[in-house]
């Protein structure tokens, strides 16, 4: 699924191409996503200029004068540029025409993904009661010390709670306890202020290299330029379940938490 990094990846690989377009044509080809696609959006974004492309959490956020469209990746989305008049293949659900003669399409093989119109994000349902983003100067070791205290969920099920802090998914979760040095296994309410001040910035550091790297790619992720993300390469636990702990050399372990699986060394994550 992609998270966070993979998000901002799309986002920025998109955004050079749309912004300063007008909108000229907007085609649903199957509305069946996750939620439906409204009716009448297609009226709502014709004719449109776009301003600017940002995210929240895991939503991109196309901004216009009369309002934003927020679309979602779910688990297998993608967004990327093509030529007007490209074919549309059969998991290719919504084409953006723009007046450049370039076309903003999404596909998303399995229908998890979402497109909403809203006068106003903050506001809407699906977004209007998220944490802070993990990479704003709202999330600090304060927020989320105070945040943690008398919860006696583990650590790991605590900041992918995106009530608690957005787009710490289950890949950027393992990472940052690892380079925090905390088992994941722990309460969060157990878990000093000292090490919480490690936590905050090992998450900071972890999701700007996912950034930088283009995300990670494991199987279905591609970029808004096509590329996969290259982060897997820096990857220490996740997905290293048996291998040596590059650290200490002990044996990477893989436990179920949440239904997810969480990897960790118990000798470098206390």
């Amino acid at each position: 699924m992609p998270e966070l990094p993979e998000v901002e990846t799309s986002r920025r690989g998109i955004e050079p191409w749309i912004v300063d377009t007008t909108i000229a044509d907007v085609r649903v080809h199957d509305r069946r996503l996750r939620w439906p696609v409204a009716r009448g959006i297609e009226n709502k974004l014709r004719g449109q200029s776009i301003e600017s492309v940002d995210r929240r959490a895991k939503y991109i956020l196309i901004n216009t004068a009369a309002g934003t469209a927020m679309l979602h990746l779910g688990m297998t989305g993608s967004v990327f540029i093509v030529d007007q008049g490209a074919p549309a293949a059969v998991h290719d659900h919504i084409d953006i025409e723009l007046d450049s003669g370039k076309m903003l399409r999404f596909r998303d093989p399995r229908r998890f993904g979402s497109f909403h119109w809203t006068r106003d994000p903050s506001r809407h349902p699906l977004l209007e009661k998220l944490g802070p983003e993990p990479l704003s100067a709202d999330f600090d070791v304060d927020y989320l010390y105070q945040a943690s205290r008398g919860r006696k969920v583990s650590v790991k099920q605590f900041i992918m709670n995106a009530h608690v802090v957005v787009g710490v998914g289950n890949i950027y979760a393992s990472e940052s306890l690892f380079l925090a040095g905390i088992n994941p296994k722990r309460a969060a309410g157990r878990i000093s202020r000292e090490r919480y001040e490690r936590l905050v910035d090992a998450i900071k550091d972890v999701l700007s290299r996912a950034i930088r790297a283009g995300g990670t790619t494991l199987r279905d992720f591609y970029g808004g330029d096509g590329e996969p993300g290259y982060f897997k390469q820096q990857l220490e636990v996740y997905d290293r379940d048996g291998e040596h702990c590059r650290v200490c050399n002990t044996l990477i372990t893989s436990i179920v938490q949440g239904q997810r699986s969480t990897y960790y060394c118990k000798r470098c994550q206390t």
